[in-house]
């Protein structure tokens, strides 16, 4: 009688725990799969397109409070281009009226610079989407985790299993699982980070490039530039890191080893998205921005 009611409980135990496992399994790999697939179309997008709302904050904000202070800057380094260009001729005894002209070129090119800050700086990244378009049509293989290959022959291997195995089993799944989820949010942090650092770098834009036309002062407007690639270009390298996720997602083999497998795959997954995290420096050290 014992007997039967312990098997009974066992039998009990062994559905529940290999119902928690196939759970765990057909929605672990779920989130992580739609994120690494937004990826492509995360990237691709210039600022107007990703969110026009907050572009069009951002301009406003930019033309209404940045604009003035850049005139204001602009006032100071033509101002100071002018006394240096004079003193630098021997104090106006050697004078021409080419220097004039120079400096009227000059001050046209700072003044056009400002008032189109913002079409250059969405140029630039026109140039990145299309780099990223154009990588998105090279790059091949899915980054889809494809996990119902391993389902099929997973029920034989949980019938073999003790108990005990199924316990251990299913707190690997429920932990791989919670931490696939964590990795999700992160991709999704870093896609939306990204983004919100180029709205808030493109909202400052007048300002450095108002001192572009000087010698002395260009050096803020030059590695502002440097930095604006580097935030476009550094769409191309999350490609490159995808594609590289894709290859090594498509060569997974799960076998018996089912912890073995779980954990190979969360590895991948941890290496994207520190992969992710890192493209921002490693494209600021390639533009040399800083």
């Amino acid at each position: 009688m014992f007997d039967q009611i312990f098997d009974a409980i066992e039998e009990w135990m062994r559905g529940l725990l290999t119902g928690i496992i196939n759970s765990n399994l057909d929605s672990m790999f779920t989130q992580v799969n739609e994120k690494t697939g937004e990826i492509a179309a995360q990237v691709g997008q210039t600022p107007q397109g990703w969110n026009s709302s907050i572009f069009s904050m951002i301009q406003n904000l930019s033309n209404s409070v940045i604009v003035p202070i850049a005139g204001i800057i602009i006032t100071f380094v033509l101002c100071y281009e002018l006394i240096s260009m004079i003193t630098e001729r021997n104090n106006m005894h050697d004078m021409d009226t080419w220097m004039f002209f120079k400096y009227f070129v000059k001050m046209w090119i700072a003044v056009y610079l400002v008032s189109n800050t913002f079409t250059i700086t969405m140029a630039v990244f026109d140039v990145g989407q299309h780099v990223v378009n154009s990588a998105a049509g090279v790059i091949t293989g899915s980054t889809a985790i494809d996990i119902s290959s391993a389902l099929t022959d997973l029920s034989s291997t949980l019938e073999a299993m003790e108990v005990g195995e199924l316990v251990v089993v299913a707190l690997e799944t429920l932990i791989v699982s919670f931490c696939m989820k964590i990795m999700s949010v992160l991709i999704t942090v870093i896609m939306y980070g990204r983004m919100i650092e180029i709205y808030c770098y493109t909202s400052v834009a007048p300002i450095p490039f108002a001192t572009m036309t000087n010698r002395e002062w260009g050096q803020i407007g030059n590695n502002y530039l440097r930095g604006l690639f580097a935030l476009a270009f550094q769409a191309f390298l999350m490609m490159v890191c995808v594609a590289i996720y894709a290859v090594l997602v498509a060569g997974i083999q799960f076998t018996d080893n089912l912890s073995s497998s779980l954990f190979g795959v969360m590895a991948y997954t941890v290496v994207l998205c520190f992969s992710l995290f890192k493209t921002g420096s490693l494209s600021k050290a390639i533009f040399n921005a800083h």
